[in-house]
């Protein structure tokens, strides 16, 4: 472990976050050999003290700090401070995630090129392609041990796998298979292989899942280059006359104010928190909010189009047993506007506890159908709808007007409304997904609407030009040189696939840039 480095260090790179985006980044650059330091809002928990228990584990590890919503989404109506279930923790959402780990398809690099004018939403092409990223889907696969990648054998499928296979071959889908995990198959990495004990989302208890907490910052950590700070929240970002960036406000957990300088500043606070704080950073030279010349910060935000779909049987499914994440189906993946929207959508075997099955089934629905639903438990399966939005200008984090945070900093507000094209995708998937546990024979099946835990994405976008998005092909802000954005707000678009693997790609890929420049002064 590294000594502390001085507040007054200004030639220390500051990653605020250490989730996928941060964690990945900081141990990169310590691994080159760079003063690395990770200011990371929530506690250091380690594996020993996940808890196997939905409600407990929740209110331990998650982002639970006040935002409000509006627009007419569900979410909003349902849980209306609880836009987004993200994980406040060294590690970040990487704790909680499922591991599913799939690369972006060509097309969705080029979604304003392949799709056309959609009207209502704010496509733009990546100034990235696939092509350029390959090489680094490379390294994230091989760093995060993704199954069916660098000869790894791909995970046993459990009952609700069986069940979703057995329905994807009577409706005649070819992609179905226990996925593209970050959960080792087998021993890898010094870390054992899955022991299929069912609370991935809770933080893995046998280490075998990928996170940055025990499969990156160690690493880093080890170098003697990087030193993280949890308890840490980040406040606001200052600035020279120059408009460059030079170091980061932040309390501790005392809530007592420090300022770390900084060479280089990298924000990986997820889509809500990272535009938050540029906004929040608004100075007399950003009046607007930093990197935000384009009036593009917070906006454009992605959450995939989502939904569950649950079957019902007459004998036990047991879906709870094994990994939660055990299977995919990739079919309805492909761009094919004859289905009556542009972008694909991914089906997934998803299983909840009960708390989390009677909480998300439908949020303050009572009486015989929901209490019969929640009888058969024991007999359902389920499969979770992950497909690409719509980017939308309006669709945005905003600071609210009136209400504010413990630092006296004006919270987030989350405004989403559905494209007509995310309802038409997530119709489709529901009738399609109906269908598949009808062919097999199931007594009743019912879709349930989207919930809070999703993947948060677009708010600080990627574009060629200044004036289309916030940051350019490295994460780079358009308009401070010195700061970066390194989480999945960058994403220009949302893809169908679940977005981790791309975050570390481009994280692997922004610490050789940072390298470079470093070495070469140029920042």
């Amino acid at each position: 472990m590294s000594a502390p480095y001085d507040l007054n260090d200004d030639s220390v790179v500051v990653i605020i976050g250490s989730g996928a985006g941060g964690g990945t980044l900081g141990t990169e650059l310590a691994l080159k050999g760079i003063d690395t330091v990770i200011l990371e809002a929530g506690a250091r928990q380690e594996i020993e003290d996940f808890v196997n228990d939905e409600w407990e584990s929740f209110g331990k590890i998650a982002w639970l700090d006040k935002r409000t919503t509006s627009g007419t989404w569900r979410v909003s109506k349902d849980f209306p401070n609880l836009p987004a279930w993200i994980v406040k923790a060294v590690g970040g959402s990487t704790i909680h995630w499922a591991g599913a780990s799939l690369r972006f398809q060509e097309h969705e690099f080029k979604t304003a090129t392949t799709y056309g004018p959609v009207e209502g939403a704010n496509l733009l092409d990546w100034p990235l392609t696939l092509k350029e990223m390959e090489p680094y889907y490379d390294k994230a696969e091989f760093k995060m041990g993704v199954t069916r990648t660098n000869d790894i054998p791909g995970l046993p499928g459990n009952n609700n796998f069986k069940v979703m296979k057995a329905g994807a071959d009577k409706l005649g889908y070819k992609e179905c298979h226990t996925g593209r995990m970050a959960i080792n198959s087998q021993p890898r990495d010094d870390r054992g292989s899955c022991q299929q004990i069912g609370f991935c989302f809770q933080g893995c208890k046998s280490g075998a899942k990928w996170s940055t907490l025990y499969a990156e910052i160690p690493k880093g950590e080890e170098t003697g280059k990087l030193e993280v700070r949890p308890n840490s929240q980040v406040l606001r970002i200052e600035h020279d006359a120059k408009g460059k960036a030079t170091g980061v406000v932040y309390a501790d957990k005392d809530g007592n104010q420090h300022l770390q300088k900084a060479r280089v500043v990298c924000v990986a606070g997820n889509s809500i928190e990272s535009p938050r704080l540029l906004l929040n950073s608004a100075s007399a030279q950003f009046p607007d909010g930093l990197a935000n010349s384009s009036g593009q910060v917070g906006r454009n935000y992605m959450r995939h189009t989502t939904g569950s779909v649950y079957g019902v049987f007459e004998k036990p499914v047991h879906m709870y047993r094994g990994t939660t994440m055990a299977g995919i189906i990739q079919d309805e993946a492909r761009f094919d506007p004859s289905r009556g929207f542009v972008g694909g959508y991914e089906f997934e075997t998803l299983s909840l506890g009960v708390p989390f099955m009677a909480a998300f089934l439908d949020p303050g629905s009572w009486g015989r159908s929901f209490s019969s639903a929640m009888d058969d438990y024991a007999n359902m399966a389920g499969m979770w709808i992950v497909g690409e939005d719509m980017p939308q200008e309006s669709n945005a984090i905003t600071l609210h007007p009136t209400e504010v945070d413990p630092f006296g900093l004006p919270i987030p507000n989350v405004n989403y409304d559905d494209h007509a094209n995310d309802v038409a995708m997530r119709d489709h998937a529901y009738r399609q997904g109906a269908a598949l546990y009808d062919a097999v024979g199931a007594v009743r099946t019912f879709p349930t609407p989207p919930y809070p835990s999703t993947h948060n994405l677009g708010t600080n976008r990627m574009s060629e030009k200044p004036r289309d998005g916030v940051v350019n092909r490295w994460g780079q802000t358009h308009d401070i040189a010195n700061l970066f954005v390194s989480d999945g707000s960058q994403f220009t678009t949302g893809a169908a696939e679940n977005p981790t693997l791309t975050i570390v790609a481009l994280a692997i890929r922004q610490a050789d840039h940072i390298a470079e420049r470093m070495g070469q002064k140029t920042l």
